[in-house]
């Protein structure tokens, strides 16, 4: 069993500076700030959220490879100057408890892999924690639904299961009949998640984590 983790709001704590980095690659790539700004972007990709953030402002899409690029540079810088996130209520136990029942924890997120790395570091998790060869990021993607599309492609008939914070999580796990879990760690409210095909809902990973490993054996049992 592949369970495919989110990250933001997920494993770790939204960050209400989260776009900074963001904002410094595109600032340092176009020479000047963006004037206009993404209004929501949970739930969608790095490369969707450049793109449009490209767009928006009259740049050329064809210089998200260059933002990309210029990401990967400040977010090493971020890493080497101590940067600081903060895991979600009982995310390093869940990955723990996945790890006893020998599932493989890896995971889909729209955030790039460098930039996942960090954060995920950055808020206490471990490299090891994760298998990476079987991970999906979505710097490169232009939705979630293109994203959980990769997955049938790696992972053929091996059975995966999302888990997300968002909608747009679910709607993506839909599209690629692939289960998806809900946790209400992110901007989103038990009773939006509850709108979604969620095969679960809990409020955090520490007082849900007995549905959540519940959901994903029957999974795994089933095949």
């Amino acid at each position: 069993m592949h369970i495919l983790w989110d990250i933001d709001g997920t494993l770790i704590h939204n960050s209400t500076d989260g776009a900074a980095v963001y904002l410094d690659a595109f600032t340092r790539v176009t020479g000047a700030a963006p004037a206009k700004l993404i209004t929501n972007p949970h739930g969608k990709t790095e490369g969707q959220i450049l793109t449009d953030l490209l767009v928006l402002n009259g740049y050329a899409a064809t210089l998200l490879d260059d933002v990309l690029t210029e990401l990967d540079v400040r977010t090493q810088a971020l890493h080497d100057n101590g940067y600081v996130r903060s895991a979600v209520t009982g995310g390093p136990q869940a990955l723990r408890a996945a790890a006893d029942h020998r599932w493989a924890n890896a995971l889909l997120t729209g955030n790039g892999h460098q930039h996942s790395r960090v954060k995920l570091l950055a808020a206490g998790y471990a490299a090891e924690d994760f298998n990476w060869e079987t991970s999906f990021f979505g710097d490169r993607s232009p939705d979630r639904h293109h994203l959980t599309a990769l997955v049938a492609t790696v992972l053929g008939d091996q059975p995966s299961v999302i888990v997300g914070d968002t909608p747009n999580d679910g709607l993506a796990a839909d599209s690629a009949n692939i289960p998806f879990i809900a946790v209400a760690t992110g901007t989103y409210s038990i009773a939006d998640l509850r709108e979604t095909s969620a095969l679960v809902v809990v409020e955090n990973l520490e007082n849900g984590l007995d549905d959540v490993l519940g959901a994903i054996d029957g999974l795994a049992t089933r095949g």
